[in-house]
């Protein structure tokens, strides 16, 4: 049998004793303890160490609850629907933090983690692997989406005023930063000290490989320059090779950040403010002054537009602004439309668009020639859009990479369409 996970002798940082032991498990289920121990060394070559731990934490949880529950379940092969359904229940009923439930974007992430899992080992042709698949994604409990929280410009006004006369040079430069770049609490602890570059005519803060695995550099403002060139001069040399540190030269933890970042907020008497609030703060001013989505997530170092796209749901001005300008534009597409011949009216409108199908990725789209087009990506939604049997390949891996992002109203979608060809889904 392969070694136990690394982390098995790793307390869990949130139980004071461990939940289901490695050692304990592999008693009851060797087979699938060393499925679990090969494939948490595989992710540890190109995850974070702190995504292996999560991992770690699920998968041991599930084949201690499962293994519990069900002694003859001894190896992932021998895993079936009803003991994901029984994990289900035992994740909601399980306390989380401060003896509440868990939250509803927990479970999600660790049946998102097992899901993942489980696809993997049939992926790479493991022996010990689920025949079929056992999570679907009518099994993630849907979760909220609340807005980001953020200043508006009166209480922001307040909170710069309260940080000019921070008397604190350290503080305020470390807040004054936060507040400018809009970067994490994690990126401004890891900012080297020669994190101020230029950048042909400008000046910008490098901003080192961080949550995302992507390395940035962010414009800077001459005060902002300045601010942090008077700081570097009235301080001693740097002793970690950080910009900022500690009196001890060590690094800033997050929980030292938040609480400078709370104690500005205190004295200009608006609240309880943290790190990301500043961060939510810049990006909603930026949009509401018609910064582009896609310069605002290269400065905040978002991967994903969908990240950056929160920020658009934040401003009703700006959604407005936006929905009117679409709008126009598809009225204005209907209205310059060419009328059909009359001698084609009362005909069947399917068998006349027929005649000026266009190839797509996934199947034809079916649009009179006379009627333009105002949509760019979203054509399996439109009512002129066709497909058939030969794009089953294409419309399967959409349908695969839907699910592995979790958008469920898309997954819905393309099994229907699959449905509707060949009964798959």
């Amino acid at each position: 049998m392969s070694a136990l996970p690394k982390a098995a002798d790793v307390p869990s940082p949130r139980w004071s004793t461990i939940e289901f032991p490695w050692a304990e498990t592999a008693v009851r289920a060797p087979v699938m303890v060393a499925t679990m121990a090969s494939y948490l060394d595989q992710l540890g070559v190109s995850a974070r160490p702190a995504t292996v731990g999560a991992a770690e934490q699920i998968l041991r949880h599930f084949a201690g609850q499962v293994t519990q529950a069900d002694p003859t379940c001894v190896s992932m092969a021998a895993v079936e629907r009803r003991h994901i359904e029984a994990h289900k229940l035992w994740l909601v009923a399980r306390p989380g933090k401060a003896g509440k439930p868990l939250s509803a974007v927990t479970i999600r992430n660790r049946l998102g983690t097992l899901r993942t899992f489980f696809e993997r080992l049939r992926d790479w042709d493991y022996d010990d692997a689920p025949s079929r698949t056992l999570i679907f994604p009518g099994d993630f409990p849907q979760a909220d989406e609340p807005l980001p929280k953020f200043l508006d410009d009166p209480t922001m006004e307040k909170f710069k005023a309260a940080l000019a006369s921070d008397p604190n040079p350290r503080r305020r430069l470390m807040v004054e930063i936060l507040t400018q770049t809009g970067i994490r609490a994690g990126e401004l602890a890891g900012l080297e000290d020669d994190a101020v570059t230029v950048l042909g005519d400008s000046i910008s803060l490098r901003i080192p490989v961080g949550k995302l695995h992507n390395d940035r550099y962010v414009p800077l403002m001459p005060p902002l320059v300045e601010l942090i060139a008077s700081y570097q001069k009235l301080r001693d040399p740097s002793r970690s090779g950080r910009l900022v540190e500690r009196d001890d030269g060590q690094p800033f933890d997050r929980r030292t950040i938040h609480r400078y970042v709370d104690r500005v907020a205190k004295r200009a008497g608006i609240g309880h403010v943290h790190p990301h609030q500043l961060r939510h703060t810049m990006a909603t001013q930026f949009i509401n002054r018609g910064m582009s989505l896609e310069v605002i997530a290269a400065l905040l170092g978002h991967r994903s537009m969908r990240m950056t796209l929160t920020y658009a749901r934040i401003s009703n001005r700006t959604v407005a602004e936006e929905y009117f300008r679409v709008t126009k534009a598809i009225e204005a597409n209907y209205e310059k439309a060419e009328p059909l011949p009359a001698s084609l009216e009362g005909t069947n409108m399917r068998r006349i668009a027929a005649e000026h199908r266009r190839l797509l990725g996934n199947g034809h789209c079916a649009r009179p020639v006379g009627l333009d087009c105002s949509f760019e990506s979203i054509c399996e939604r439109c009512r002129f859009f066709e497909t058939g049997p030969q794009f089953l390949t294409i419309l399967r891996r959409q349908r695969d990479d839907a699910v592995g992002h979790s958008q469920d109203d898309r997954v819905e979608l393309l099994d229907g369409f699959l449905r509707e060809i060949d009964g798959s889904g």
